[in-house]
């Protein structure tokens, strides 16, 4: 019957050999820990003995470079790493205190109603906890959760590739906003067919430029677009000087623009769909307990 054993491999060796990677060769590597590169250059070696198989190729002009076994060691080798930093970190706090760092993506223009409730209410509850903000574009979100380079994302309702895990926090439709001075301003409703004939201020960035566009598309409708931005106050701000109306979906207190012209907002006629803003965070392994916590918080807050 197969019994464990203890390994004849160390995590130090193991990060050794992530860090030679990383760095592209074994001074840099050493000038990073601060250890010696003989301490590195024996401990590669002593792992590629107790693995009977060749990690890396080492040229002094091509510095290193993992061989196919290296670099599937080093795939498993990262999440070995990463779960005895995490046991490390629990084992110090005291009363199941939670401690260690969260990395949160967050779609641009969610930010400014996610990150303040995150960084306040939660920093509050867990102070040891330090977050991290990546705010960037759902596109550019793809592949940072299985790298483990995010821990948790909050985003629009969209086609996240993969199966990671997901909650709906909140669901919200879309709407015109208008200079105050605008001829539409005392309307009830907008209809996008009244809206085609003017110029449009366009937030130009995935996934928010495709829904926008896709609600005229689907009235066999083409916007007249004046100006892109990508930058949700650009848009309030052109609008607040009348170049143009925008048409947005996340619903601000704040009604003036950055220089403070005031602006109206108008739901559309006939009504759109809501846009679901989803929170997500990686299926294939255990969420360490700090970002389990912030999901849970996240769940329970009322968001609107």
């Amino acid at each position: 019957m197969h019994s464990d054993h203890t390994p004849n491999f160390t995590l130090r060796q193991l990060s050794y050999l992530l860090t030679a990677a990383k760095m592209g060769t074994i001074s840099a590597a050493a000038a990073e820990l601060h250890v010696s590169s003989s301490a590195i250059s024996d401990s590669i070696t002593a792992l590629e003995h107790q693995m009977d198989a060749q990690l890396c190729i080492r040229r002094k002009a091509q510095g290193l470079v993992l061989t196919a076994a290296g670099r599937q060691l080093a795939a498993r080798a990262t999440s070995l790493i990463s779960e005895a930093n995490e046991l490390e970190r629990e084992l110090r706090t005291r009363d199941g205190e939670l401690a260690g760092p969260i990395t949160i993506g967050c779609y641009p223009t969610l930010a400014p109603m996610i990150l303040p409730v995150l960084l306040d209410e939660f920093g509050q509850q867990h102070p040891k906890v330090s977050l991290e903000i990546v705010e960037t574009t759902q596109d550019r979100l793809t592949g940072t959760l299985e790298s483990g380079e995010i821990d948790v994302a909050f985003v629009y309702e969209t086609l996240i590739p993969g199966t990671p895990n997901h909650a709906r926090l909140f669901a919200q439709p879309a709407h015109v906003i208008l200079a105050a001075d605008d001829p539409f301003a005392a309307r009830e409703t907008v209809r996008l067919e009244d809206l085609v004939e003017r110029d449009m201020i366009l937030l130009d960035s995935p996934p928010s430029s495709q829904h926008t566009l896709g609600m005229f598309h689907e009235r066999d409708l083409v916007p007249r677009i004046r100006h892109r931005t990508t930058s949700y106050e650009v848009v309030r701000t052109l609008v607040g000087r009348g170049l143009g109306y925008g048409i947005l979906v996340q619903r601000l207190t704040n009604t003036a623009s950055y220089e403070g012209y005031p602006l109206v907002v108008k739901e559309i006629e006939p009504a759109v769909e809501p846009v679901g803003v989803d929170m997500i965070w990686p299926s294939d392994h255990a969420a360490p307990m700090r970002s389990q916590a912030l999901v849970q918080f996240a769940r329970n807050h009322q968001w609107i």
